[in-house]
């Protein structure tokens, strides 16, 4: 990946795949369009952008990183609308329940019957935001939904919408009162992608768009339109499925994640769930790129943001100032690289 309550308009429901979708050259030229549509909108989080759309090719999860103000919110109504998708956005406080947002059976008096009420995460986007300020059970809710895709209610599953993605947001500065996702959690996000603040020439261009009439509220106003949807996703995960992986390659993938679990700086290494997660990301970033084959540089390319948040710095590692990301980048020059 280069360079480290809101709901798009709808009338007939979450769109389906169809069994027939687009050749897989025309998905990646659409999924491609989706990140120049997305930039009328938001400036300058191209790479956030490709980690949401891997993420999507995935049917992973991802969590997002930033200050306030970095367009967060922004990004994944934005991205819905270029995808033709439904998004919902929760914004998690402490006194947040499980049934805020996974749904609730309610009595109808007119029926005599309790009858289901589906709570926001029946939806394609979910943006999750400051997930990290709700209580754990609320957290753990989440649970479920994100491993299989459905929700439990009184012993009733209920499937959610194909495709799901869950982008929650955590502030980075601010974690008085708040209530940190357990390792078990983390490790069950796909990505972790940190949104930087805008370079100057960016924020220029920003605040020049708003002085220019730019109403995030209407993304149609700002001229984004759907450049791909349901039927294009389901091609590209057909296609990313066949995009092969060399023994070298694999074996490149288990030495980096083994690496982790023996350095010096980690109080918790990387699980074979974080190796298989880094294969899939780097399998889908190479089908973006337009190659049918996995390569060394694409399994560094998504190293950081697929195990920044699978790994644990020891505490007197903490002192000395070191970062997750230092560790990585320090373990990813000194593994062999396979020609």
């Amino acid at each position: 990946m280069p360079d480290h309550t809101d709901d798009a308009d709808h009338t007939d429901g979450p769109p389906t795949a169809s069994p027939n979708g687009p050749p897989a050259g025309d998905a990646r030229a659409a999924l491609l369009a989706v990140r120049a549509e997305v930039a009328k909108a938001v400036v300058g989080q191209d790479s956030a952008v490709t980690g949401l759309l891997i993420a999507l090719l995935c049917r992973g999860h991802v969590l997002l990183e930033g200050v306030p103000g970095v367009a967060k919110t922004l990004l994944v109504r934005s991205l819905a609308a270029a995808l033709r998708l439904d998004s919902k956005r929760v914004q998690f406080t402490p006194d947040l329940m499980p049934g805020d947002v996974l749904g609730s059976l309610v009595y109808d008096a007119r029926t005599a019957a309790f009858e289901f009420r589906e709570g926001p995460v029946f939806t394609h986007l979910l943006l999750a935001d400051e997930i990290n300020r709700t209580p754990p059970k609320t957290q753990a809710a989440l649970l479920e939904a994100m491993e299989e895709n459905q929700v439990s209610v009184e012993g009733a599953a209920r499937r959610l919408p194909e495709p799901f993605l869950v982008a929650a947001t955590q502030n980075p500065i601010e974690y008085e009162g708040t209530y940190p996702l357990p390792e078990a959690q983390l490790d069950r996000f796909l990505l972790k992608l940190h949104l930087n603040l805008p370079s100057r020439e960016e924020e220029v261009a920003v605040v020049g768009r708003h002085a220019h009439g730019f109403d995030p509220r209407d993304l149609a106003g700002a001229g984004l339109s759907p450049v791909a949807g349901v039927d294009d996703l389901a091609a590209a995960r057909r296609a990313v499925a066949t995009v092969s992986l060399g023994e070298e390659v694999l074996g490149y993938v288990v030495d980096v994640c083994r690496a982790t679990r023996e350095s010096p700086s980690l109080r918790l290494g990387v699980s074979p769930r974080g190796a298989t997660a880094l294969m899939r990301a780097a399998r889908a970033w190479a089908w973006l790129s337009g190659r049918d084959y996995v390569t060394p540089d694409d399994v560094k390319a998504l190293a950081l943001p697929t195990l920044r948040h699978r790994v644990e710095l020891r505490p007197e590692a903490e002192l000395e100032g070191v970062s997750a990301d230092g560790v990585l980048d320090g373990i990813l020059a000194a593994v062999p690289v396979p020609r």
